[in-house]
């Protein structure tokens, strides 16, 4: 019995202007157009054997993002724990470990960070089928990519000396990224794996191993786990408990000291989409070497990235170089320190710029909104709700605002009215009036909203009434 275990916490910092704390890399369509990198996550573990309901844990802002992202692929039958903090992939595994058992009997779990690229998918079933014998038998299996470059973002992991092929070999050593001369060195040994950070154990032989080796994280993480208590969709613990727990990776917490850690080889190409160079390797390129998206003109340009989301981008004479354009960010860099970029977005947090947390289309469990123009006493925005969502009873202290329908039909609350808009129709929602907007239809409702008033925060907000289970 396999649970597939996709951890989808992380925020993809090197990825920035693209990726940002709120909607970040995982739950972004970066090399299918049609697909983020979750929903290929899950999608590549169908057609698995016996695989059992998939366990997602993610951070608490993001979990409407997940539960949508599920939706749109027609699976229903799921766990989502929410972590109140990020821990690292120790203690959210553990988690997935206990909400495991308490569904099937000593499953084996098959831990998948939400954000990498698999290309050949049979070569990765038949990956995850070797490991499902090793998990079976107590092993604590990990996956390692034959090295095809002397990488140094990535660690590796050193198998024992063998003189046969195998199908799984004893782990020797766990190291850190190296430098590029010892890279060298592991490339050409035929030794060493890149670490995939996938995983695969029977959820008792993990929790067995981690009160050998960890057990003040595996203590926390039952005591949070107690207090678990459903929210809608998800599974939610206690913040102040969990975030006694430490924070640390399965690698340093379990699989550098157990005995029976086994690398099985994955014999496909792997990529974790780690910075902009790494999807520059993974995207079609033309002659002269460039990878586009989007509205994207290029003359004398090699060798080079270059994405626009939302505008003309044009190039002219580089070479090497990663141009990546969002609606209220650019970034501009040469492609041999994107690794760097982490750093540059530190320094934004430092000057508490907030493109750093959101985009400029903000989502929201009932659709999504954008800013259109901010001013001191007035903005425009333009608004999406699903089909069949609703935005909570609310009311602003500060703000009046007019809503204008220009695609599909609302029905609107307002005080004690209750009345329909279609399309070219606008109503008036005046300050302190209660309020509410539903998508009764099945397209999206597009309207555009205009607030004046003294304050504009999207704090000004009074909830009566929220099917989402947001705070009122």
């Amino acid at each position: 019995m396999l649970i597939p275990v996709i951890l989808a916490g992380g925020v993809g910092s090197r990825l920035w202007p693209l990726s940002r704390d709120h909607y970040p890399k995982q739950f972004i369509p970066l090399v299918e157009n049609d697909c983020s990198m979750l929903q290929s996550t899950l999608k590549r573990v169908s057609g698995l054997t016996d695989i059992q309901a998939p366990i997602l844990v993610c951070n608490d802002v993001h979990r409407f993002l997940v539960a949508e992202q599920l939706r749109q692929l027609n699976i229903d039958d799921f766990s989502i724990i929410l972590e109140p903090v990020a821990k690292n992939t120790a203690p959210a595994v553990t988690l997935a470990a206990l909400e495991a058992l308490t569904q099937h009997k000593d499953p084996v779990l098959l831990v998948l960070p939400a954000d990498h690229l698999i290309t050949d998918i049979d070569q990765f079933h038949r990956a995850v089928d070797i490991g499902m014998q090793q998990a079976s038998e107590g092993n604590m299996v990990t996956f390692g990519v034959a090295p095809t470059s002397p990488e140094t973002g990535y660690g590796y992991i050193r198998r024992k000396e063998s003189d046969e092929d195998s199908l799984a070999y004893p782990v020797e050593q766990f190291v850190e990224k190296p430098d590029l001369e010892t890279a060298r060195d592991y490339v050409n040994s035929g030794r060493y794996y890149w670490n995939s950070g996938m995983f695969m154990l029977k959820a008792s032989t993990f929790i067995n191993e981690l009160n050998s080796h960890a057990p003040d994280v595996l203590d926390i993480c039952r005591q949070a786990y107690e207090t678990v208590h459903k929210d809608l969709d998800f599974n939610r613990i206690s913040e102040p408990v969990f975030s006694q727990c430490r924070s640390v990776s399965i690698d340093y917490a379990v699989m550098e000291k157990t005995a029976n850690a086994v690398v099985v080889p994955l014999a496909s190409d792997w990529n974790d989409i780690g910075a902009w160079a790494a999807l520059w390797e993974v995207s079609r390129q033309d002659k002269a070497g460039n990878a586009v998206s989007g509205d994207v003109v290029l003359h004398n340009v090699s060798n080079s990235y270059v994405r626009s989301e939302t505008r003309l981008v044009t190039g002219l004479g580089i070479d090497n170089m990663v141009v990546v354009e969002t609606a209220d960010a650019v970034l501009v860099a040469d492609k041999n320190q994107v690794q760097d970029v982490k750093q540059l977005v530190l320094a934004l947090k430092q000057m508490a710029r907030n493109e750093t947390v959101e985009n400029i289309r903000v989502y929201r469990p009932w659709g999504s909104y954008q800013s259109i123009i901010n001013s001191q006493r007035f903005q425009a925005k333009q608004i999406v709700v699903k089909p069949g969502a609703s935005l909570s009873l609310q009311m602003h202290h500060h703000r009046a605002e007019h809503w204008i329908i220009v695609k599909g039909c609302a029905i609107v609350t307002r005080g004690e009215e209750e009345f329909q808009l279609n399309e070219d129709q606008s109503t008036y929602i005046p300050i302190g009036t209660k309020h509410r907007l539903t998508n009764p239809g099945m397209i999206p409702l597009e309207l555009i909203e205009v607030q004046t008033g003294s304050y504009l925060g999207e704090d000004d907000i009074v909830r009566f009434e929220d099917i989402y289970g947001r705070n009122v």
